[in-house]
């Protein structure tokens, strides 16, 4: 079990503190909700962890399964809000450039586990959520 706590600090901010570390992240309200959108939004921090929780979710698998270690992985998610009342997130879309050819994921083991990391399979099934993947060899 990990606990965070966090301090509303007015303004529709609050610092978030990750109890094992000590580390601190800030929200603000998007400006399309009232805030000034000068840190990352409750649901900005949803996608963010989403393409965080992929790649690491990925390097775990090619260290223990494929035995090596994945190299440097860039990505992009893309959260997109409902345009209907109750205001949720109905897409995160991802994006991997891996700097390895698709043989190196033997039978797409890769892959599935991007489409198994934990944050992935916790999200409502409801929100879409592609993940599309961009191979050292398909350029």
């Amino acid at each position: 079990m990990v606990k965070s706590t966090g301090i509303y600090q007015g303004e529709l901010n609050c610092a978030l503190t990750h109890g094992p570390s000590g580390q601190v992240i800030a929200t603000d309200a998007p400006v399309d909700n009232q805030g000034r959108g000068q840190a990352f939004s409750p649901t900005d921090l949803t996608a963010a962890s989403l393409g965080a929780c992929i790649v690491t979710t990925m390097a775990i698998v090619a260290r223990s399964r494929l035995g090596f270690e994945l190299p440097a992985v860039k990505w992009e998610v893309t959260k997109e809000m409902s345009a209907d009342a109750p205001r949720r997130i109905a897409r995160i879309g991802t994006e991997l450039w891996l700097s390895i050819p698709r043989s190196r994921d033997a039978g797409g083991v890769l892959e599935r586990a991007a489409q198994n990391c934990p944050v992935h399979r916790s999200l409502h099934p409801e929100i879409d959520r592609p993940i599309v993947f961009h191979w050292a060899d398909e350029a």
